[in-house]
């Protein structure tokens, strides 16, 4: 038996069930394997046979407190506002992560919680893997997801400071409660002024998604390697619902609709825009119920609202998927071969909206703030009747799905010599 491993991953689901799956990879290669993640999200990972450390904090309460700024998109004024709970956070974080983290040979940190991963590997005297869903490490070929400028149309010169910027965003944003908490709890000074981006390290940096729609940059170094997607397969014991089976074999393949872990002030007219825009176009629908708010107390025969269910499963079932653009959620979209229609709201997803739209693989995205039955409606016209799309999209799927990208990220892993 090898040496165990804690994999730190922070955020909604979308963010971390990828590193359930990366985590199931290596344990299935012989590490053991325990997931620091917020208590949401313990019977996911436990489901997967991982151990299961509580990293503190409630990720949905700290979205619903922030929802009409998720509405507005503003990633700006979101990191202002995270600045305030980070404190909190960041001490649970790192108290809870000590130990889970003692007995460890490596710690493997999703950008979410890099900071803590960093934290405690310094205290530990560990080695540490950076493992990112979305490209974070600078490259004159596109600017930075996270920045808040036009993506794919800066210069060759101005894409690396892009680069910087989203960097920098998000460091000042948490640097002083990750100074409380290296200070208070693990006696460690505080990390260098421009944090950990400055500084460069021999160890792999993984990226968990797809070549075959982010090629990789020419300018990144030997260390910097896109593995494919980290998918994450249904626990063997799970069946669908046995009503929505039911609602896919009785018609034609529906539109999925579902927003993930963005809230919405206003579910009944979200609700009522969606119906309008699912009758207008003749679709029926499967209308995700999470943390999203989507509320209706008739629903027509012709749409299904259903409790989260894996989207490997769901999604090749569907004419074409609607969704805000979270990486994993656009992952599971693109695998699907479904054209997909993107409503970004912040963050890292305006960025794979625009790349779905270039690709080919759905009409154009629709931010949240302009999300009328009119746009969606035309979206979805274009989505089930343009052949060009459709072909594109079944074409991206299946060469998606031809990728292991687990495996690769276990073999980078096992190749690196961190770990034995």
């Amino acid at each position: 038996m090898h040496a165990p491993i804690t994999i730190v991953a922070a955020g909604s689901r979308g963010d971390v069930q990828p590193y359930v799956a990366l985590g199931a990879g290596l344990q299935r290669a012989g590490y053991p394997v325990g997931v620091l993640t917020s208590q949401d999200f313990q019977p996911l990972v436990t489901a997967h046979g991982l151990a299961f450390y509580d990293l503190g904090g409630n990720i949905q309460a700290v979205t619903q407190g922030m929802q009409h700024l998720l509405e507005q998109g503003n990633f700006l004024k979101i990191l202002s506002r995270m600045q305030g709970a980070a404190q909190e956070l960041a001490l649970q974080a790192v108290k809870n992560g000590l130990p889970a983290c003692q007995g460890s040979q490596l710690i493997i940190s999703g950008l979410g919680g890099l900071f803590v991963g960093l934290a405690l590997a310094e205290k530990l005297g560990l080695p540490l893997i950076q493992a990112y869903l979305y490209p974070f490490t600078p490259t004159r070929e596109f600017p930075c997801v996270l920045t808040p400028l036009p993506q794919w149309r800066l210069t060759t010169w101005a894409n690396p400071l892009s680069h910087r910027l989203g960097q920098q965003m998000m460091w000042q944003a948490t640097r002083p409660a990750d100074n409380k908490a290296r200070r208070e709890v693990l006696g460690l000074p505080p990390a260098p002024l421009f944090g950990p981006f400055s500084s460069t390290t021999a160890a792999p940096l993984i990226y968990g998604y797809s070549p075959q729609v982010i090629p990789r940059p020419g300018d990144w170094g030997d260390n910097q390697q896109v593995t494919g997607y980290w998918f994450l397969d249904p626990p063997a014991s799970w069946q669908p619902p046995p009503a929505l089976v039911d609602f896919l074999q009785n018609g034609p393949p529906p539109v999925f609709v579902g927003f993930g872990s963005m809230e919405s002030q206003k579910p009944e007219q979200t609700t009522a825009l969606i119906l309008q825009a699912l009758a207008q176009t003749g679709q029926r629908g499967v209308l995700l119920s999470d943390w999203n708010g989507f509320r209706s107390k008739a629903l027509p025969e012709s749409v299904f609202l259903t409790d989260p269910v894996p989207y490997a499963w769901l999604f090749p079932q569907m004419t074409a998927v609607v969704h805000h653009g979270g990486a994993g959620t656009t992952a599971a979209g693109l695998a699907a071969g479904a054209p997909s229609i993107l409503a970004p709201f912040m963050g890292d997803q305006p960025f794979w909206a625009q790349r779905v739209h270039q690709l080919g693989v759905g009409p154009k995205p629709i931010p949240r703030r302009r999300l009328t039955v009119e746009h969606l409606s035309a979206a979805i016209h274009i989505a089930v009747t343009d052949d060009t799309i459709r072909a594109a999209a079944a074409r991206l799927g299946e060469r998606i799905r031809e990728e292991d990208g687990v495996a690769r990220a276990v073999m980078v892993i096992q190749q690196s010599g961190l770990v034995h």
